[in-house]
């Protein structure tokens, strides 16, 4: 049997101080740690600006970070 997990194509991406905050098409937001994503924590602000929504996940071309969706849902930091 196959779980629907609902849209979670993103449709937004901001940031706290202290987390990486992402709203999903159907509603839902997405908090977890900055820490948990050492290249988004330690970059700009314009570059943390600059990125690319996929239907799966969010590409910041400057800092050659791709976050999946399905690993935040899970609770992965990056490796």
């Amino acid at each position: 049997m196959e779980i629907d997990v609902g849209d979670i194509r993103p449709v937004s991406v901001a940031f706290t101080a202290d987390e990486l905050v992402v709203t999903l098409a159907d509603g839902r937001k997405i908090a977890t740690p900055l820490g948990w994503y050492p290249r988004l924590r330690d970059a700009s602000v314009a570059a943390r600006a600059h990125f690319e929504l996929m239907p799966m996940g969010i590409h910041w071309p400057e800092l050659d970070e791709d976050l999946g969706i399905a690993g935040m849902l899970r609770g992965r930091p990056a490796a």
